[in-house]
């Protein structure tokens, strides 16, 4: 799919402030595909089509997710997470696109997940700190997400299970086992530096 076939299928499926929030996670998502060495129009795409699920109702995303079981127990159980798995799944079936990082980073945008690639991360990120967000701490992440990644997406994940525990929501697993990967890849990177301190 090209940019602007995303772009004209998008204005004419959701409202103009999910659109303009769109084109600001794809500006973001360049900017950070640019920095750390990743398919930039791949990027672009990814940014624009994140929140494709979002172009229907609750109601119908569950019902895709039940029948064709593109969304794990608790996606199911939590509707604001629906959008994603099933984005990713329309995208896939009803849109064409069989790009698999693509898809991949569109699922677990809500989320993060461990073991996801470079390319999941930076879309992760990009949907966080995009210019329109206002939320406590943001400021801070865009400042060190070009120079720190892993500590930008702790921060973020930390903000994000914050946000959630204090409405009594569901903690996706998978934003656990991705917050455990973070803090296990910061501990190594801190025992290199010090063992390379030590020669």
């Amino acid at each position: 799919m090209e940019r602007k076939d995303a772009i004209d299928m998008l204005r004419e499926k959701i409202s103009d402030e999910l659109f303009s929030h769109c084109l600001r996670v794809e500006e973001t998502a360049v900017k950070l595909a640019h920095q750390h060495g990743v398919d930039v129009e791949k990027a672009s795409l990814a940014g624009l089509l994140h929140d494709f699920g979002k172009t229907l109702p609750e109601r119908v995303l569950l019902e895709l997710a039940v029948k064709y079981d593109n969304a794990d127990y608790f996606t199911q159980q939590e509707p604001a997470l629906l959008h994603a798995p099933v984005g990713a799944w329309l995208l896939k079936y009803e849109m064409g696109i069989d790009d698999f990082e693509l898809l991949e980073a569109v699922t677990y945008h809500t989320t993060g997940s461990e073991g996801i690639s470079l390319f999941s991360k930076l879309i992760y990120l990009a949907d966080f700190i995009e210019p329109g967000r206002s939320c406590p701490g943001v400021n801070r992440i865009r400042e060190i997400v070009y120079d720190d990644l892993d500590t930008a997406l702790l921060c973020v994940v930390d903000l994000t299970i914050k946000y959630v525990l204090d409405r009594q929501k569901i903690v996706h697993p998978n934003s656990i086992s991705f917050r455990n990967e973070l803090i296990l890849n910061l501990r190594n990177k801190e025992q290199e530096l010090q063992g390379y301190g030590s020669f």
